[in-house]
C-alpha cells in the first residue's frame, strides 16, 4: 500500500483509511510548521527523487534536533533488518531500516539499496569495522589502514544511491574493548566519509552509554554527526544515563526491543527465562512511548530489533517473526506506534503455559522417559480459529555474546503426543540435561504467538541399565 505522497510528506500518516482524522492533522501541521520553522515529527515523503543521492541534514532549532531529507522533516521509524522482509516493513508503516554491514543477509549492498528504493525505504548502512573482542588490534597501523581502505571503497561504491540515509561506523565497538584508539579510527573514517560523501551523516552504535564513554566520544570522535545507542530492558533508564553522561546532542536508538537474556531471571541450572510474545509486545510499547517517543528534543528516531528471526539463546528471543515467517504481537505494536492505529488483524496471545502443572519460573525437573502433561491457554482478538504446534529443543550450548552467530539447538523428536492440540502429553527425553518446551499458536492469517518453558531431565525415571545405554 502506497499512500498519496503529499499526504505522507505533511503528516507522516500511513493509512488512507484514516482520511478524516488526517485532514485535521494536516491543518495543525501546516500551522505548526509555519510558526515554528520545525516540521512535526513524521515521515517525509521517501525517495521522491531517484536520480542521485538524497541530501540528509541534521538541524537544530528551539532546542530540538531533527533530521531532514531533501529539505523535509524525517523521523526514523525503523527496524534492524538482515534477512527480514522489507516489503512487510514498508506495509506496516516503517520508513527506514539499518544493516550491520553493506552485504546484508544474502544480498549485496547494491541489491539491498535497490530493493529499499523500490519499497520506499531509507537505509542506515552499516560499515563493518573489526572488533577488539574478536582479536583486532587498533594499535597496529597496517591492520588499521587496511580496514579504512576497505571501508572507503564501500562508501565510494554506494554513496550516490538515493535510498541511502546515513552511515553507521562499526557496531558496539565498545563491547569488550579496552583500547581507546578505536575511537581515533572511527573519527578518521567519519572524516573520510564527509570528504567523499557530503550528502550523508555519520554515526556509531554503542552498547549502552556512560559518562566515561561519552567523554571518549566527545574527545576522540568530534567529527560524528550524531550518536547511536543500543539498549534493551535498561533503555527505561536512558534519559537518566544521557543526563549523567552529559550527552546533549542528537542521537538514534539503533537497537531496542525484547528484554535481554542477560537481564532476566534464570533457572537453578542457569537457563534464562524468556518472556512470551504478548509480554514482549507490551514491553515494546511501554519502552517506545516512555523513552524514544517521549524525547522530542534529541532523539531523531529508532531501529527496533529485530525485523526478522534469529537464533540467540533461543530461536524466538529477539525476532519479531517466527522462523516460518509468521508475525508476532510485537509487529502489531510497531504498526500501532508508527501509524497511530492497530492493524486490521492482530496476532493471537498465548496467555499461560504450564508443564506438569508448573510455570517456567518453578525450576521444573522431570524424570527421563516419563510422561507429563503440558498445556497453553490462548486467545485471538479477531476470534480467528487457532492451531497449535509444540517442539522440544536442547538448551543452547553455543552461547556467544554481542549478537554473534549462534547455531540453533537440536530438536528432540518423538517427545510429544497430540502436537496439534492446546494440551499435550510430553515424554521427557531419555538423555539427561537441560531442555526447553516450545509452544506456538497460529491464527491461520499469518500471525502467531509463542512461549517456552525450560526444564531439566534427571535420571530417576529410567533404570540404571537403560541410563548406561544413553
Amino acid at each position: 500500500m502506497k499512500p498519496n505522497k503529499l499526504f505522507k510528506a505533511t503528516l507522516g500518516l500511513n493509512r488512507i483509511r484514516h482520511f478524516e482524522r488526517g485532514w485535521v492533522r494536516l491543518i495543525l501541521a501546516l500551522a505548526l510548521g509555519a510558526t515554528s520553522g520545525m516540521a512535526p515529527l513524521g515521515k517525509a515523503a521517501p525517495l521522491q527523487h531517484t536520480n542521485g543521492p538524497a541530501k540528509v541534514e541534521l538541524r537544530q532549532a528551539d532546542g530540538r534536533y531533527q533530521l531532514y531529507v531533501e529539505g523535509k522533516a524525517f523521523y526514523v521509524k525503523g527496524a534492524g533488518l538482515e534477512f527480514g522482509n522489507q516489503e512487510k516493513l514498508a506495509a506496516h508503516g516503517g520508513n527506514s531500516f539499518r544493516t550491520w554491514r553493506t552485504e546484508n543477509g544474502t544480498e549485496s549492498g547494491q541489491q539491498v539499496l535497490d530493493r529499499a528504493l523500490k519499497n520506499g525505504l531509507y537505509v542506515t548502512m552499516g560499515l563493518d569495522l573489526a572488533r577488539e573482542r574478536h582479536g583486532f588490534n587498533y594499535s597496529d597501523p597496517a591492520a588499521v589502514a587496511k580496514e579504512i581502505k576497505h571501508i572507503k571503497a564501500e562508501v565510494v561504491k554506494y554513496r550516490n544511491h538515493p535510498a541511502l540515509l546515513m552511515w553507521a561506523i562499526g557496531n558496539e565497538l565498545n563491547l569488550g574493548a579496552t583500547n581507546p584508539k578505536v575511537w581515533d579510527v572511527v573519527n578518521e573514517i567519519s572524516k573520510m566519509i564527509h570528504e567523499a560523501d557530503p550528502n550523508h551523516l555519520t554515526t556509531t552504535p554503542l552498547a549502552g552509554i556512560s559518562r566515561q564513554l561519552v567523554e571518549q566520544i566527545k574527545t576522540r570522535v568530534p567529527d560524528l554527526d550524531l550518536l547511536s545507542v543500543q539498549m534493551y530492558a535498561d533503555i527505561i533508564n536512558l534519559p537518566r544515563y544521557l543526563r549523567e553522561s552529559g550527552w546533549d546532542r542528537a542521537y538514534l536508538v539503533t537497537e531496542w526491543g525484547a528484554t535481554g537474556h542477560w537481564e532476566v531471571s534464570k533457572t537453578a541450572w542457569g537457563a534464562p527465562l524468556e518472556n512470551d510474545s504478548r509480554t514482549k509486545a507490551n514491553f515494546y510499547k511501554t519502552r517506545y512511548e516512555t523513552v524514544i517517543q517521549a524525547d522530542k528534543e534529541r532523539c531523531v528516531g529508532s531501529y527496533v530489533f529485530l525485523w526478522g528471526q534469529k537464533q540467540e539463546r533461543t530461536p524466538t528471543w529477539y525476532g519479531m517473526f517466527l522462523e516460518s515467517g509468521e508475525e508476532t504481537a510485537t509487529v502489531d505494536v510497531l504498526h500501532y506506534l508508527w501509524n497511530d492505529a492497530w492493524p486490521s488483524n492482530q496476532s493471537p496471545a498465548l496467555e499461560e503455559m504450564q508443564l506438569d502443572g508448573k510455570l517456567a519460573s518453578e525450576n521444573i525437573h522431570l524424570k527421563a522417559g516419563q510422561r507429563y502433561t503440558a498445556a497453553v491457554r490462548a486467545s485471538d482478538p479477531d476470534h480467528d480459529k487457532l492451531s497449535y504446534r509444540w517442539e522440544v529443543l536442547e538448551e543452547s550450548k553455543d552461547l556467544k555474546w554481542g549478537g554473534d552467530f549462534e547455531t540453533k539447538p537440536k530438536t528432540v523428536p518423538e517427545c510429544i503426543d497430540r502436537p496439534g492440540q492446546s494440551e499435550i502429553v510430553m515424554k521427557a527425553p531419555a538423555k539427561l540435561g537441560a531442555y526447553r518446551l516450545f509452544a506456538y499458536v497460529f491464527d491461520g492469517r499469518g500471525h502467531a504467538a509463542h512461549a517456552n518453558i525450560p526444564f531439566y531431565v534427571d535420571g530417576a525415571g529410567l533404570s540404571a541399565a537403560k541410563l548406561a545405554d544413553q
